[in-house]
């Protein structure tokens, strides 16, 4: 049987890291939202992995607030910031888009 490509949205900036978690935030003023409906998963990570990507993800969006405050993650310009803790690397960029904030987190040591 051939493969067809997913009709499933990959959301988040990379698809080339696998497992990884991508999401699309809704940014508000200097906050962020996260909805689900717009995130998902790109390969599977352990439970033990998943347990700690709950446990960091308020943290990163919590670091992705600050560089809203501090004008690092800007909605007028394309601009990739990243952040590693916990095990986890996070990548994001508004892409310029006035509104929203791309994300990806991966497993900190998965691009060596």
């Amino acid at each position: 049987m051939p493969e067809y490509p997913s009709t499933t949205p990959v959301w988040g900036l990379r698809n080339d890291i696998t497992p990884s978690f991508g999401a699309r935030l809704v940014q508000e003023g200097k906050q962020l939202h996260f909805l689900a409906d717009r995130s998902g998963l790109n390969g599977e990570f352990t439970p033990e992995q998943q347990q700690a990507l709950n446990v960091n993800f308020p943290l990163f969006i919590e670091y992705l607030e600050s560089m809203l405050r501090i004008g690092e993650l800007k909605s007028t310009r394309q601009h990739c910031v990243s952040v590693t803790f916990g095990g986890f690397t996070c990548e994001a960029d508004t892409r310029g888009s006035f509104g929203y904030v791309y994300i990806t987190i991966y497993l900190a040591d998965a691009t060596q």
